[in-house]
């Protein structure tokens, strides 16, 4: 199993970016993919998931900014963001979950992609 992810960087607030996650080793019907991210060092957040049967957002405050989807095909799964804030701020990272349906539990992790907004 394995995954990475990419596309962070640096934004603006009200900007945009898209995350990818090219994953290996296992279907989206083996297990869900979830994005999270780590806002300090004691705090990681789980954001959204997506499995072969649903799509789920665990956080108020990313919900009607943030949208996750995949790509069967290319074995990745992408997180839209739009309307960032400086409170978006963080190491992203996208992990398979324990389970073939949304959990909001990583197993396996990506090494992380830093999105800063900052103007």
């Amino acid at each position: 199993v394995h995954l990475v992810e990419s596309g962070g960087g640096l934004v603006q607030p009200g900007g945009s970016l898209r995350l990818s996650c090219a994953f290996s080793g296992f279907t989206l019907d083996d297990y869900a993919i979830g994005w999270f991210r780590q806002v300090s060092e004691n705090k990681r957040e789980a954001l959204s998931c997506i499995s072969s049967g649903e799509k789920s957002y665990y956080l108020d405050s990313i919900r009607g900014r943030f949208t996750i989807s995949g790509d069967a095909a290319k074995s990745t799964v992408y997180m839209e963001m739009n309307g960032l804030k400086p409170e978006d701020t963080a190491v992203y990272y996208c992990a398979s979950e324990v389970a073939h349906y949304c959990s909001g539990v990583g197993n396996y992790w990506g090494q992380g992609t830093q999105v800063t907004v900052s103007s």
